[in-house]
């Protein structure tokens, strides 16, 4: 297998200008090829994840073409895709996967949707399950619950009443608000049970907002899209920076700032965010972090109190809100002063990889001591000598398994990332940007 050794870092600092956000430019992807009237997309991502997406809405009959680097021009389809019959692979990517699932099932047309052998292994069941109960054809091809799917002609006609569950997955609902302004009738989500990764709903909301679609909602129980609801291109939109991928050197700028470094900046997300992972700033903070943030940017090291102890606080908090940048917590605990513990992420479990599993054992290999729950992590830092020297990390084929590892430099130890690859799926230049900031 492929592998990059990182070799210790002594300190980090400067200033990152982040890519673009991966759920941003996902939504606005798919919204700008429903909408009547032509889209250009601005700071674009341009990662595996989006072009996965970019491929599947042209062979739908899509016609986007990218017109600079990260600026995509996108030719609207006024809510009904050309092509009916079709075949797509949608890799790993979750953003993509579910609201096509969701829209699909009202295009009247004959679909087969597959990933790689993780999506097989990603549920699906009770997105599936409340389409087909509002009038949709929806079959498993394999394991029932799971991808494969086929998606044959039916009539989703909208009204009344729609119930969900909330509690697996976010883009369930994702893909649910985004699809139902196609039936053209009012019609209400009702969310049973908690809802995880809120901050990703409200992604959505603001998305669909931008492209003409307001939807009411009670709280976090109910949503309703109105009658006659209808997508309309904004003209231009800029996608923000990715947020998840600002934790990483943030963190970096909290620990290297123990041992004299930092600060870190990072530019493209600040307090004007749409995205809730900018709330991994308040995170960092309680650990004992110095952090300022100004409308597009955010700056962080470590507060005086950490740094004349050479350690971050340890921490006992609820991520439930934030499960991406939490893993990025994980890692900044084996710097704490005690045992943190991490809880309310149980969405970890299906993920790009069960993700309370896989951090368990590689945070182990540091010389941690983790207990792993359903739900949780409770993860104690090694005492001592430090991390342990020399550690291979494997990275399960998941993008943020590999980018938040690479914290472990910053422990005075060398450290392997295997399949350093997989970082493409979101944030390809990742350990380039890292090397710039870095000095060893």
């Amino acid at each position: 297998m492929p592998y990059l050794d990182l070799a210790p870092i002594r300190r980090i600092r400067g200033t990152v200008r982040l890519p673009g956000s991966k759920s941003i430019s996902n939504r606005i992807l798919l919204l700008a090829a429903l909408a009547a009237g032509e889209t250009t997309v601005r700071d674009l991502l341009d990662a595996e994840d989006t072009r996965v997406l970019l491929e599947a809405l042209r062979t739908l009959g899509v016609d986007w073409r990218m017109t600079g680097a990260a600026t995509a021009r996108v030719r609207g389809t006024d809510g009904a895709f050309p092509v009916k019959e079709a075949q797509l692979f949608l890799g790993n990517a979750g953003t993509a996967f579910r609201p096509l699932t969701a829209v699909l099932a009202l295009m009247q047309g004959e679909y087969r949707l597959d990933g790689v052998a993780r999506m097989r292994e990603r549920p699906i069941g009770d997105l599936v399950d409340a389409l087909n109960r509002a009038g949709a054809r929806i079959e498993y091809l394999g394991a029932p619950g799971y991808p494969p799917l086929a998606i044959h002609p039916a009539t989703v006609s909208g009204g009344g009443s729609v119930r969900l569950r909330g509690d697996v997955s976010s883009q369930y609902l994702t893909g649910l608000l985004i699809a139902l302004p196609l039936a053209g009738a009012r019609t209400t989500v009702i969310v049973d049970g908690e809802l995880v990764s809120k901050p990703y709903v409200e992604i959505t909301l603001n998305t669909m907002h931008r492209f003409g679609v307001e939807v009411a909602r009670d709280g976090w129980s109910a949503f309703t899209i109105p009658a006659g609801a209808r997508y309309a291109s904004p003209g231009e939109i800029h996608v923000e920076g990715d947020a998840s991928s600002a934790s990483y050197f943030l963190a970096a700028g909290a620990i290297s700032g123990l041992s004299g470094g930092g600060p870190i900046r990072v530019e493209g997300v600040g307090r004007g965010s749409i995205q809730g992972d900018v709330r991994f700033a308040d995170a960092l903070a309680q650990m004992g972090a110095d952090v300022t943030m100004g409308e597009n940017w955010i700056e962080a090291t470590a507060g005086g109190e950490a740094r004349s102890r050479g350690r971050l606080r340890a921490i006992d908090a609820d991520f439930n809100a934030i499960p991406d940048a939490a893993m990025t917590a994980a890692v900044a605990a084996l710097f704490a002063d005690g045992t943190s513990t991490l809880r309310n992420i149980g969405s970890w479990r299906v993920k790009e990889t069960d993700r309370i599993a896989a951090m368990a054992a590689e945070l182990r290999k540091l010389g941690a001591a983790v207990e792993e729950g359903p739900d949780y992590l409770k993860i104690t830092p090694p005492s001592g000598s430090g991390l342990t020297p020399h550690a291979s990390i494997d990275t399960y084929d998941d993008h943020r398994m590999a980018m938040c590892f690479s914290l472990a430099a910053l422990g005075g130890v060398p450290v392997r990332i295997n399949d350093p690859a997989c970082v493409a799926k979101t944030f390809p230049e990742y350990f380039d940007v890292l090397a710039s900031v870095s000095e060893r």
